[in-house]
């Protein structure tokens, strides 16, 4: 079998650095400058762009497509993949659509409920969850098997990756579902948008606890608040989201005009203090249609500039 090819946020990892990666939706609409300018503001600040598929479930230009404008622009795409809109036979076709670009990084997600988007009626489909997915790519990458049995020509070099919620219910699952995922085969972990630090504290102490910290590379989430009625929405409408009262609180007790910038502060204290904290191997940092905010995020959290790897 040929030896695997390491992805830059691989290598990024594996030395030792703190990693750094966003994310970028694609446009409703075929303009691919819509995410190439996006790219550009953020290009120098991050080891590796995810690009989102479908999110929310509402229709969009395909992560695939939008991942392989970001490779042409000599970036390091994170293709993330859903379970909902295809079974097992479209899945492993857009894996290896992805590798004949070299597309080396791989996000596997169950995806929102249709429910959520513009087509309500369209039908979901899971033939694989989430976990099975994660292990379809290491069964394709390691055996160089299609899961029909058959070999594959010049399997995929993925590093194969999955997000967490350390603050979904019931909290007592959320360690034993990590396991699950490192059992299936994933090499790094993007969590959920983080807010409740001790919350997410614990639950780095509970997962260390089970010898999970050495198995498998987390990267925190981090989204910076607008505005005050930001925090309120994702405290109350967001499902999973852990927003404390003492968060929105300092947001609303900031002047109006000067809530970007509290927003701004509050996550880069989050960032500070979690580059101390033991598990932590790098950030994901979710600047929804903020792109241009993540150069000042990244430079002022002590994370600029970024290693360069062989």
């Amino acid at each position: 079998m040929k030896l695997k090819t390491l992805s830059k946020l691989e290598k990024i990892l594996a030395a030792g650095h703190l990693a750094v990666t966003s994310e970028c939706g694609p446009p409703r609409g075929s303009d691919p400058e819509v995410i190439t300018k996006k790219a550009e503001m953020i290009k120098d600040y991050v080891d590796a762009i995810n690009i989102t598929d479908n999110q929310t479930s509402v229709t969009r230009m395909c992560s695939l497509a939008a991942c392989i404008h970001l490779k042409l622009m000599g970036l390091e795409p994170i293709l993330q993949m859903v379970t909902r809109d295809r079974n097992r036979i479209a899945l492993q076709s857009d894996i290896l659509g992805a590798a004949s670009y070299d597309i080396h990084n791989i996000l596997c997600l169950s995806g929102d409920h249709q429910s959520f988007g513009d087509c309500a009626q369209g039908q979901n489909v899971h033939d694989l969850d989430s976990m099975q997915l994660i292990q379809a790519v290491r069964h394709m990458r390691d055996e160089g098997k299609f899961l029909g049995g058959g070999d594959i020509e010049r399997p995929p070099n993925m590093f194969v990756g999955a997000a967490a919620n350390p603050f979904a219910d019931p909290f007592e699952i959320r360690v034993p579902r990590l396991a699950k995922k490192i059992a299936a085969g994933v090499e790094f972990i993007q969590s959920q948008c983080i807010y409740n630090m001790d919350k997410f504290e614990l639950w780095l102490k509970m997962a260390g606890d089970r010898g999970l910290l050495e198995k498998v590379y987390i990267l925190a989430g981090v989204t910076p608040f607008k505005t005050a009625g930001m925090a309120r929405y994702m405290k109350k409408r967001v499902p999973g989201m852990d927003v404390p009262d003492e968060v929105v609180k300092r947001m609303a007790d900031t002047p109006k005009e000067k809530q970007p910038e509290e927003g701004i502060k509050i996550c880069i204290e989050q960032i500070q203090r979690l580059k101390e904290v033991e598990g932590v191997h790098g950030f994901h940092v979710m600047a929804i249609e903020w792109e241009e905010m993540v150069p000042e995020i990244v430079k002022k959290s002590g994370l600029y500039p970024r290693p360069s790897v062989d």
